[in-house]
């Protein structure tokens, strides 16, 4: 069996149960293997076998459940939107026999709320209820009832057909099908003007719904509007402009002042700054020269610089973070999967309830029919669990956009309700505390060797490597202008230097522990190393077999942001430690300046072993680069990697960084519990008013548009509370 990847835009899905109908509906579908909703994004993923079924199939039954949807095509390396949209209000073809309906058509994006068709459908019901208040204050009771009856069935009819299109997939327990029931039990107790206000009030809280997802959206597509669409592509010496999309790597593209940056890329050519808050939220502008890396949607603000294309449209900075967004709705957080659960016998246990309440008190104790079935049908109302089902998805989906904007990103609710019971934060060193660009400082001769042959051959081992004392000693050489040897052989010795033959022989650049461990150094050699250990640098031994040439000595600074950030950790009651393979006494420098607790001269599996023995105190968050920390990112309840965008920083962890700001460490803790709280006045507001109501309308206290009204407005309620995280900045000393 071969499975096709197909894709389509799905529009007017407001909140989870949209995504959860659709995605059970499409399962029963032959040939469906995996399907993956998107909200945000509004996509429909779904892997399928051809031989047994087809994407008109899915098309059609999305369709009939009151959705647009948009089939996409690949072409080249580009998802693209096929020519034909199948949304409600096309003409019938061959595909399709769906009516019209209330949701959102994808051409209805960008509109105002009265353009859209749930605006024309809130309008349109309104205008009928007014009138039959009009016929029946003008022409009497009678004739204005019928009014009623068609302000009703008219606005019911298309919320009626998606409820029997959900049951036709097997869904019975769809708010829709409440509504078709109460509505129409309404109309044959006589109940004709609140079935008509019923209706008209489940209109405008989907539409409301509508618009509060929208909000929601926004922030994401905003992202996608940064990266311009065409770009100046360098061909045999002239301009062309052409379609961003289009780009390949190693073009080169050229950006004048003022013009945002197409691709990921490097400069090749120019000096400028770059404004870099579109992806990194860093408001700064950034100092660029040939050799730098840049983001699409950066904005040049200087001269003009030409950039060597180096990632492809879909897979730039933006986009990733685009997709990891994405993504993070599937890794949903521990108490959206217990309301999901919750909500799975919750509304089955009310239709049972309802139904006793319309039957029990008649025949039990010979009380009115009308006034039970009244009662009953209310209740069916404030049983639904909208409200409740959309509280913990519609705040994680505020973070996530919230927190993207802000260089932050978390990978799921799940990553987001982790992080929010972080208890203690164990922090790399190199890269993480400090800038991760250490500089020589000294070179000691332990021999006949100059420096520059020292430096000689620790460049020649070192040559290739990419690891931050690797990069200052080349840097080093190069400055001095010391050529590098011809080396080969190259292997590191896990957390204790690197080996490798240089000009024909055996050479070492490894820790000053592991030379005297191996007998190449004396006490007195030890005693020099740690000296300058204890100034906060970092010491390598260089030497033949059984020959010490010299030590070389860098230091790598902590980061200014670093000290403010540990208080800021410390504020919220969390207790951050240092985790370095750095040598003690550097480790102590560093850690002493901060305020911090360390353990040093661990190798990966060492952090890997302590990371694990912190989890058993208490829920561990680890920042760290994402490569040599990887084993102890993932082991740690939540992994944060820091980078300006790298595929690393995207990748590896739970969570990333974007800015190599430290303060965003105690940033991201604040999202995460302030996430967690909106989550919980949600859940509060929408069973608090479930739970009023519940026991107003058994009393008789309050009727059917009361209870229709209490779920709207819970399920509008939250949701707006939920919006409130895309301006919360959690970057505030204050924030709580």
């Amino acid at each position: 069996m071969i499975l096709e990847k197909y894709e389509w835009t799905v529009s007017g899905m407001d909140c989870a149960s949209c995504a959860s109908k659709i995605t059970k509906a499409v399962e029963r579908l032959p040939g469906v293997g995996t399907v993956n909703v998107s909200i945000m994004s509004e996509k429909l993923k779904v892997d399928l076998d051809e031989d047994v079924g087809n994407p008109e199939a899915i098309e059609r039954t999305i369709k009939k459940l009151g959705y647009g949807v948009t089939r996409q095509r690949q072409v080249g390396s580009d998802i693209v939107e096929n020519a034909e949209a199948y949304s409600e209000d096309q003409d019938h073809d061959e595909h399709s026999d769906s009516p019209r309906h209330s949701h959102d058509k994808p051409e209805d994006r960008g509109k105002s709320w009265y353009q859209t068709a749930k605006g024309q459908l809130v309008i349109g019901t309104g205008l009928l209820l007014a009138i039959a208040w009009v016929v029946e204050l003008s022409a009497g009771a009678e004739l204005g009832k019928w009014g009623f009856v068609a302000a009703c069935l008219i606005g019911l009819i298309p919320v009626a057909r998606r409820a029997f299109a959900a049951l036709a997939t097997g869904q019975f327990f769809t708010i829709e099908m409440l509504m078709t029931i109460a509505a129409t039990g309404a109309l044959f107790i006589d109940a004709a003007e609140e079935a008509a206000l019923v209706v008209f009030l489940f209109a405008v809280g989907e539409l409301l719904e509508g618009v509060a997802a929208n909000k929601a959206r926004d922030g994401i597509r905003a992202l996608a509007q940064l990266v311009p669409k065409t770009a100046l592509l360098e061909i045999d010496g002239t301009t062309k402009e052409v379609p961003v999309a289009a780009l390949k790597i190693g073009e080169i593209v050229l950006v004048r002042p003022g013009d945002r940056v197409p691709a990921d890329g490097e400069i090749i050519s120019g000096f400028g700054g770059l404004d870099e808050s579109p992806v990194t939220g860093e408001s700064i502008p950034v100092a660029k020269e040939p050799g730098d890396e840049v983001f699409a949607g950066s904005i040049n603000t200087d001269a003009a610089l030409r950039i060597t294309v180096a990632k492809t449209a879909q897979d730039n900075t933006i986009s990733r973070i685009i997709q990891l967004v994405e993504e993070a709705e599937s890794a949903r957080a521990p108490t959206e999967r217990f309301i999901d659960r919750f909500s799975r016998w919750y509304m089955p246990a009310i239709v049972i309830a309802s139904a006793l309440v319309v039957v029990i008190p008649p025949l039990v104790f010979g009380e009115a029919w009308d006034t039970w079935i009244y009662r009953g049908l209310a209740l069916l109302l404030i049983g639904c669990p909208c409200a409740l089902v959309i509280s913990v998805p519609a705040s994680i989906a505020s973070a996530l956009s919230s927190g993207a904007k802000k260089g932050l990103l978390f990978k799921g609710g799940a990553v987001i309700e982790a992080a929010a019971k972080t208890e203690q934060i164990a922090f790399d060193k190199t890269g993480t505390l400090t800038y991760g660009r250490p500089a020589v400082t000294d070179i000691v001769k332990l021999g006949d060797y100059t420096n520059d042959a020292i430096l000689e051959i620790a460049a020649g081992v070192e040559a290739g490597s990419s690891h931050p004392l690797a990069t200052a000693i080349l840097k080093k050489a190069e400055s001095e202008n010391v050529s590098i040897p011809h080396s080969s052989g190259s292997k590191a010795l896990m957390g204790k230097g690197v080996e490798a033959i240089v000009n024909g022989t055996h050479a070492w650049v490894t820790s000053p522990k592991y030379a005297f461990s191996n007998k190449v150094i004396d006490d007195e050699v030890m005693e020099i190393a740690a000296s300058h250990e204890r100034d906060g640098k970092t010491v390598v031994v260089v030497y033949r077999k059984n020959e010490p040439l010299g030590l070389i000595a860098m230091r790598d600074e902590p980061r200014k942001d670093a000290a403010d950030a540990i208080a800021q950790i410390k504020e919220l009651g969390i207790t951050p430690i240092i985790l370095t393979g750095d040598n003690e006494r550097t480790a102590a420098a560093i850690a002493g300046g901060l305020g911090m607790e360390f353990r040093a001269g661990m190798l990966p599996k060492d952090k890997l072993e302590h990371i694990g023995t912190l989890n058993l105190a208490g829920s561990v968050m680890m920042i760290g680069d994402g490569i040599n920390d990887a084993p102890a990112l993932k082991q740690a309840a939540v992994g944060v990697a820091m980078g300006s965008g790298t595929d690393v920083a995207l990748e590896t962890a739970d969570a990333a960084i974007l800015r190599d700001r430290v303060t965003d460490i105690p940033a991201m803790i604040r999202m995460s519990r302030a996430t967690m709280a909106n989550i919980r006045q949600n859940v509060a507001i929408a069973l608090g008013l479930k739970a009023v109501f519940l026991v107003t309308t058994v009393l008789g206290m309050t009727g059917l548009w009361i209870a229709i009204l209490a779920d709207t407005g819970a399920t509008v309620l939250v949701t707006i509370n939920a919006l409130r995280l895309l301006g919360y900045n959690p970057s505030k000393n204050d924030a709580n």
